[in-house]
């Protein structure tokens, strides 16, 4: 298994442990990338924390803030890797999501012969390029773990076999289920909160296919700028872009005492956090896959997420300053939050792990997984599903 950051630690979590359970499973953990920054919290301590052992670590995150950057981190990555898989050949290679980084280990996977498994395929986030990693990583890969029956659907009309493609759910859901979350004392005492007056969290990443990457932050520090409240800022990922909008947290918080900047809030104090929460603020996956399950409004701002399946908690803006100060009133709104009572989630029940982990067990490691068939056109217009979604 492969892992570039703390956000996919977060949602592996409860599948390792799983895997780590299984007897007949020999689990090796790879940690690459931003695990091994010290910028972004060195989260691969998290990996020894939690009892697991890490097999390998491979440093490839470049000091860097460019699109540059970004795609000499993919060659050190893969350059990393090639040794390493080379050494260990494991009989199958799990990756999950949509990070750019993933298009290392699953390029080496490739060349090697290795089958591939991939979580969270199917879905789309048009404003980022991890749409066009994710869709790779779907079309390299020979074993699926999608979260949504949309997500299966788009999975299989790329030709991939029904057989091959398990609606598992969002794997990240899990904790709700099983981990004990931080109550508000707990963490009002460890990240220093006062959390009397529920926060806006804030989660803003660089929206990677745009020329200027910060361009949708600035407006929306803007806004929040013009409408204070308590706020608790999350770091961004290490997209090209990220130095910006660390910026634009520390000037606010410099401003605003009742703000605060976390570079690495932990899984369970993220969830706890959020479970306190007068809202979820900003273009993180986090905010359209995790926050139906808590009844937590989520404001999306502009097009990062756009394609993504969405709850009812959700409100779509555009970058623009007015809009996004309209949104906050609206989700900070008591009429909003009843109207979110019983809602769903599109994104599963929180018990992923133990089916991802059943399919990774009882499935053969033999050539019908290992070599991918077309399958045949449907009328010459699209492949034909192997049985319905």
């Amino acid at each position: 298994m492969v892992s570039s950051s703390r956000a996919d630690y977060g949602h592996l979590y409860w599948i390792l442990r799983e895997l780590d359970a299984a007897a007949e499973v020999d689990l090796r953990i790879i940690a690459t990338a931003a695990h091994l920054s010290p910028q972004f919290g060195h989260t691969i301590d998290q990996f020894r924390a939690d009892g697991f052992t890490v097999e390998a670590v491979t440093e490839s995150l470049l000091d860097s803030d460019t699109d540059v950057g970004m795609a000499k981190t993919i060659g050190l990555t893969t350059l990393g890797l090639a040794d390493l898989l080379g050494r260990l050949r494991p009989d199958l290679l799990l990756v999950i999501a949509d990070r750019y980084e993933m298009l290392a280990p699953a390029a080496t996977a490739l060349a090697l012969r290795i089958p591939l498994a991939h979580i969270e395929g199917g879905e789309i986030s048009e404003g980022a390029i991890d749409d066009a990693v994710r869709n790779a990583l779907t079309q390299m890969s020979h074993l699926h773990f999608v979260s949504t029956v949309q997500a299966r659907r788009r999975v299989m009309a790329m030709g991939v076999a029904g057989w091959r493609v398990h609606r598992a759910g969002a794997p990240s859901l899990d904790h709700l289920v099983r981990s004990r979350l931080p109550d508000r004392q707990q963490l009002a005492s460890r990240l220093g909160l006062d959390l009397a007056c529920p926060p806006r969290v804030v989660a803003m990443h660089p929206t990677t296919w745009l020329e200027d990457t910060a361009q949708e932050a600035r407006a929306l520090y803007g806004a929040l700028a013009q409408a204070p409240a308590p706020t608790v800022f999350c770091f961004p990922n290490a997209d090209a872009g990220h130095q910006p909008i660390i910026e634009m947290a520390r000037d606010y918080c410099s401003d605003h005492r009742d703000a605060s900047l976390h570079v690495n809030l932990g899984t369970l104090d993220y969830w706890g956090l959020l479970r306190e929460a007068a809202m979820l603020v900003g273009n993180s996956s986090s905010g359209i896959m995790e926050t139906p399950s808590l009844g937590l409004p989520c404001l999306n701002v502009g097009i990062r997420q756009r394609g993504r399946e969405r709850a009812a908690n959700h409100i779509d803006v555009p970058a623009d300053t007015g809009a996004i100060i309209a949104g906050m009133r609206r989700a900070a709104s008591a009429s909003f939050r009843r109207s979110l009572e019983g809602m769903t989630n599109p994104y599963g029940d929180g018990t992923a792990a133990a089916t991802i982990a059943r399919v990774l067990r009882e499935t053969p490691l033999d050539e019908r997984l290992r070599i991918r068939r077309a399958l045949p056109l449907a009328d010459g217009k699209a492949p034909a599903f192997e049985h319905p979604a």
